[in-house]
């Protein structure tokens, strides 16, 4: 990934022309909207915080970058699109509907990453429904269980967690010791701490290579990022 980011960098002035035509229309309302948990406060401007999140993608290579986290897509893809998500946030729920459908276009050429960032100064159900959801990770039941907690967000609790468990025939017995331990804490943890590496604002944040991309971005926005990236790649290998 250093060598592909490095020849992307060049080309980055291309991108941010495509994010800011069809974000700012609609910055200062998202500004609003999007729970925030970063106490550092947000950088001076758009671009202060994309040169923040090119140093901090730059400065790690692949493996450090996906660490354990789920994924979906080609483990090899040259593009790597990053979601940092709380299972309590009502716009993450909107974002997995659109990604589910952006990552099944373009599974064969995109590693999507989902990355917790429980927002629990504000959403008391984001920290255990994270764990759980790492729990049933080490059972190989993390999408699944994601989409079950996304589809039942009202209901998040106790009884809901292990209601899912059950339903997908997990380990109970282990699924409830795995999201009770040091090691799902830890886990998460580290989310948290690249995220506040990022400097990250709030949920659901993006991130393909190392562009960052706003949490209320269009569908669009998206696949238009995507295929510039893609066509700038197939041109560098050229």
């Amino acid at each position: 990934m250093d060598n592909l980011l490095t020849r992307l960098r060049n080309s980055k002035l291309v991108l941010w022309g495509i994010v800011g035509a069809l974000v700012v229309g609609m910055l200062i309302p998202l500004l609003l909207l999007v729970p925030r948990r970063n106490q550092a406060g947000p950088p001076e401007s758009p671009e202060a915080h994309q040169t923040i999140v090119t140093q901090v993608i730059g400065s790690m290579d692949r493996a450090s970058l996906l660490g354990d986290s789920p994924t979906r897509g080609n483990p090899n893809a040259p593009i790597v699109l990053f979601k940092f998500s709380d299972f309590q946030c009502p716009y993450c729920v909107v974002a997995a509907g659109n990604m589910k459908s952006f990552v099944g276009n373009h599974e064969d050429d995109l590693l999507y990453v989902y990355k917790h960032f429980p927002l629990t100064q504000i959403h008391p159900e984001a920290m255990p429904s994270a764990k759980a959801a790492w729990a049933a990770q080490q059972q190989g039941q993390f999408w699944l269980y994601h989409d079950g907690l996304f589809a039942n967000q009202a209901r998040l609790g106790e009884e809901l967690y292990v209601e899912l468990a059950e339903a997908m025939g997990l380990d109970v017995e282990q699924f409830n010791r795995d999201r009770a331990s040091a090691e799902a804490e830890a886990a998460i943890q580290q989310d948290l701490d690249l995220a506040e590496q990022l400097r990250l604002q709030g949920t659901p944040s993006f991130i393909m290579n190392d562009l960052l991309i706003s949490g209320g971005a269009p569908p669009q926005l998206f696949e238009e990022i995507f295929s510039q990236i893609n066509s700038l790649i197939q041109g560098q290998g050229q």
